[in-house]
């Protein structure tokens, strides 16, 4: 099945916890802090895949965890790093925050992007060990990684994408061009998904996109045009197929080009050319001259064909040759960095009857605190203190023994205990 856009929820790994520990040896009757640092938590990776050319490998799962550091250890051993997690996606994937905001567009097969970062392994004691504590009973507990909600959406990267309303023939075109085989039937959606065809020559080839035919409305997501303009729009220049044997083929043609302009007037201006096909029947060839006069009185390239018998397509295959060396290579969209903020800083919000405070590092702190270990709490409090935070609490108006909170943990402002 083919599928196009999936909702996921990506959580990088937490870093492994420090060891508290103290060396424990004969004969070595004091010895000192030797706990080891935590392993960092493994990365959430999405890698473009030669060769994939669909989401549907997402379709059924939805969450994907990366997995943490290791714990520090006795004898100043290292956690060691978790593993990352690679999701595989195929060229033209976009990857976006819940925002919508754009992480990174990938094209190129092998090109990767970081969605979620691994959380530090924290702190053995070891680490804390100074001149006036030679025996710290600190350690730091891993920083949780990156989590949250993304949407990858496929855009198929194409050279020229074949245009038309539904049964003009596309499918049938694209598999005598290239050596794709779409399904081909005398009626209309034969199409229900995009199909790509490489057609080559002299040892270059060009990537051909039979798209969705388009119906009234398309722009607004009517029958498939939303899955065919998303696509569309990678496209650097259009095939327009025609059916000459429609008595309404102009007419078709016109709503074609108000669907995509619709959409986006940039699409509208890329370069095109014109097939008028299905020229083996005698109905078409009747309409044949009318409808080159109409389309070449618009400055329209017009070339006659029949898809099913061959007839035209040696000079067509020239033309669309013409018509990709003459388009401009697309860019991809750009990243959408997040506004970055001074990560020392934090806010202080009224929250119930209560405070809340935010902040990078602030939250950070807490939650490579271990806040089952008294002196580690001492220590946080001495930091916020340091940090300014009690001061702007108390601007804020807390009173001692209200409740403050920082990530998921709640405190109990206590002013000036520095004990």
């Amino acid at each position: 099945m083919f599928v196009d856009e999936v909702r996921v929820y990506l959580k990088a790994g937490d870093g492994g916890n420090g060891a508290l520990s103290f060396r424990r040896e004969k004969y070595v009757p004091r010895g000192g802090p030797d706990g080891g640092d935590g392993g960092r938590g493994g990365e959430v990776i999405v890698r473009v895949a030669e060769g994939e050319t669909t989401l549907s490998a997402y379709r059924g799962r939805h969450h994907y965890k990366a997995e943490g550091g290791g714990a520090g250890a006795a004898a100043n051993r290292h956690g060691r790093d978790g593993e990352d997690i690679v999701l595989e996606v195929p060229p033209g994937t976009v990857v976006r925050r819940e925002d919508g905001s754009v992480v990174r567009d990938l094209r190129t097969p092998g090109e990767t992007v970081i969605a979620a970062r691994g959380g530090r392994g924290g702190r053995g004691n070891a680490r804390f060990a100074t001149s006036r504590d030679r025996a710290p009973r600190v350690a730091e507990r891993g920083e949780p990684g990156e989590e949250g909600w993304f949407v990858l959406e496929l855009r198929l990267v194409a050279d020229i994408g074949l245009l038309g309303l539904p049964n003009a023939g596309k499918s049938t075109l694209l598999s005598r061009l290239t050596n794709a085989r779409p399904k081909v039937g005398n009626y209309p959606f034969t199409t229900i998904q995009p199909e790509l065809g490489i057609l080559e020559r002299e040892g270059k080839g060009l990537v051909l996109a039979d798209l969705p035919g388009l119906i009234e409305w398309a722009h607004e997501g009517k029958g498939l045009g939303d899955l065919f303009l998303r696509h569309a729009s990678r496209c650097r220049a259009f095939l327009h197929v025609l059916d000459a044997s429609d008595e309404d083929a102009f007419a078709g043609f016109s709503a074609v080009r108000e669907e995509v302009r619709l959409y986006d007037p940039e699409l509208a201006q890329r370069p095109f050319v014109v097939a008028l096909n299905k020229l083996d029947l005698p109905e078409a060839r009747e309409a044949e001259p009318g409808l080159r006069l109409r389309l070449e009185g618009e400055g329209t390239e017009v070339y006659a064909i029949s898809a099913a018998s061959g007839l035209g397509l040696g000079d067509l295959t020239a033309a669309v040759w013409r018509l990709a060396a003459l388009a401009p290579q697309q860019e991809a969209l750009p990243a959408e960095t997040k506004e970055r903020q001074d990560p020392t800083a934090f806010r202080v919000m009224l929250e119930g009857d209560g405070f809340r405070v935010e902040g990078v590092t602030v939250e950070r702190r807490v939650a490579m605190t271990d806040l089952d270990s008294e002196r580690a709490v001492r220590s946080l409090q001495r930091y916020l203190r340091r940090k300014g935070v009690e001061a702007a609490l108390k601007r804020a108006g807390a009173q001692t023994g209200q409740s403050v909170r920082i990530r998921e943990h709640e405190f109990e402002f206590i002013e000036g205990d520095d004990e």
